[in-house]
């Protein structure tokens, strides 16, 4: 017992540096990616090029090439932390007051190793035994006495859905095949939170098996095998209405943004909103009600430009005009159906007029322009720049979801959005079609996207907070932190559920779920020597 209190002390002091690192507040809040960069040099190396340099480029052959040895030598090790991460804390807390006999936490080929669990992030709860795992020679993974209880499937699911995707990034299409099998017995789309996130991670594995039927010699895509959805962008917008209504996430960011909007818009008469990737109207009741209560008075002006190959339309807008005009705002909506370039974001094509304050909004938009460089997002963020905005709002899904190696990205993916599942299935019934629309319609995609494609197709590139911070401030921004973030409380405190927790990192607002952050919204300015 006391080689285990010491093993867990050690834990735990590892733990609580990596949440001073992560700059959030919660005991339980770590980055599973750790694991991955402290014992592979590669990982370092890759990492220590990718944030020193301003661009990197990856050859999008090698993303579909098979896993190279040096990686494949540790993924037994991954995934052995990845399934002790469902053990949480008051489990631990058990084995150290005595209350359970325990187990040998390390083989003795990881003897002395550092452990970084991560222990809630998904919906997975250990009551009074312990599964034992083993691994293959075939280094896929069997878990002892196997779905004989909701405890032991979870397990079991888990170790299928890991053996699988290590096989797919081997290209190892008999044995994912064989994986994949037996994953369809244990998911389902009706089932509880992990069964359902199982499912669509096992959608997009069988997604990328199909698409290694089309990879050339050379690891390049034949033509026609890219990404097409199976959501029409109708279907994804009614899901996107759906979540809106049920949980906080996108009301968070509708008022993390319009509050510091209003703040820096204090004392001017003419404002102009350029949205990018404008795709609903959501957010602007809110803001119209914000600056018409405003001391001093509203402002005589609002100008609207949404951005967008399908912009919405201005009948759309015609409820939020209407309103504004009752309270005594003019609101003009113009809308340019294109996709967001360099081109298109000059003074002459959004028509900036002078004598207003521009606002630059991105509500889950510049992730879409990170790509295999980040040179192209630089190339976005330099031509916002020179619009010479206000203020420039950022709201994006918070994860790590943009690293070069597919099995790193699959496992940060499983945690984010089985913290994600559990928070829906907290608001909405098993049986509820809300919750069935929002994650067929909606996650389901999203997930899709991230394990099975590659190179250009790969458009949800989502990052953590810190890394935002440095790729606007190489840009020539600073941030701007809220003046009051408890306003946003409203939009966690419309949710039935309290299991939301809301947190400021370096003047960045985060929305999490039981700690785990979900959601980040920030403001920035262009940087100014006076300033600094």
């Amino acid at each position: 017992m006391s080689s285990y209190i010491a093993g867990y002390q050690m834990l735990e002091e590892e733990m609580e540096a990596m949440n001073t690192w992560l700059s959030f507040p919660s005991q339980r809040s770590l980055d599973q990616d750790l694991a991955i960069r402290q014992f592979c040099p590669a990982r370092i190396e890759q990492e220590q090029e990718e944030w020193q340099e301003e661009t990197y480029v990856i050859n999008e052959a090698e993303l579909w090439l098979p896993s190279d040895d040096v990686s494949s030598g540790i993924q037994a090790y991954e995934e052995e932390l990845f399934v002790d991460s469902f053990f949480n804390n008051e489990y631990y807390n058990e084995c150290l007051n005595g209350e359970q006999e325990v187990f040998e936490q390390f083989d003795d080929d990881h003897e002395g190793m550092t452990m970084a669990i991560d222990y809630e992030y998904l919906p997975v709860m250990v009551e009074d035994e312990l599964v034992m795992t083993n691994f293959c020679e075939d280094g896929g993974l069997v878990a002892e006495d196997a779905c004989n209880d909701g405890v032991d499937q979870g397990l079991h699911l888990v170790h299928l859905l890991l053996a699988c995707a290590e096989a797919v990034g081997c290209r190892d299409t008999l044995h994912a095949r064989a994986m994949l099998s037996q994953i369809w017995t244990c998911v389902s789309p009706w089932g509880d939170s992990l069964q359902r996130v199982a499912y669509c991670f096992a959608m997009g594995l069988d997604a990328r098996l199909s698409l290694l039927n089309h990879v050339k010699a050379n690891g390049i895509l034949e033509n026609g095998s890219g990404d097409q959805s199976l959501i029409t962008k109708e279907e994804r917008l009614e899901a996107f209405y759906l979540l809106h209504q049920t949980t906080p996430y996108i009301s968070f960011g509708f008022m993390a943004a319009n509050d510091a909007i209003c703040e820096a818009a204090e004392g001017k008469d003419f404002l102009h909103i350029v949205d990018l990737g404008m795709e609903h109207t959501l957010q602007w009741p809110h803001l119209v009600r914000k600056l018409a209560a405003r001391l001093g008075g509203p402002p005589k002006l609002i100008r609207i430009t949404g951005i967008n190959d399908l912009c919405v339309k201005e009948y759309q807008m015609q409820d939020t005009i209407v309103e504004a005009e009752s309270l005594g705002i003019s609101v003009k909506f113009c809308r340019i159906d294109e996709a967001v370039t360099e081109s298109l974001l000059t003074k002459e094509n959004l028509d900036i007029r002078e004598g207003e304050a521009l606002f630059v909004n991105s509500l889950m938009q510049l992730h879409k322009y990170v790509k295999e460089s980040r040179g192209s997002l630089k190339i976005i963020l330099q031509a916002i720049k020179k619009l010479e905005p206000t203020l420039l709002t950022v709201v994006e899904q918070d994860a790590n979801l943009n690293g070069p190696f597919f099995l790193g990205r699959f496992l940060e993916s499983l945690h984010y959005y089985s913290a994600v599942f559990d928070s829906l299935e907290s608001s909405l019934p098993r049986n509820s079609i809300e919750r069935m629309k929002i994650e067929k319609l909606y996650f389901a995609e999203e997930i899709r996207n991230i394990v099975a494609y590659e190179g250009a197709d790969r458009i949800q590139r989502y990052d953590r907070a810190d890394q935002w911070r440095r790729q606007l401030s190489r840009a020539g921004f600073q941030s701007v932190g809220f003046r009051n973030p408890n306003l946003t409380n409203l939009s966690v405190s419309l949710c039935q559920s309290d299991g939301y927790t809301l947190a400021t990192d370096k003047n960045c607002l985060l929305l999490g779920w039981r700690g785990r952050p979900i959601m980040l919204a920030s403001a920035w300015r262009i940087h100014s020597v006076s300033s600094s």
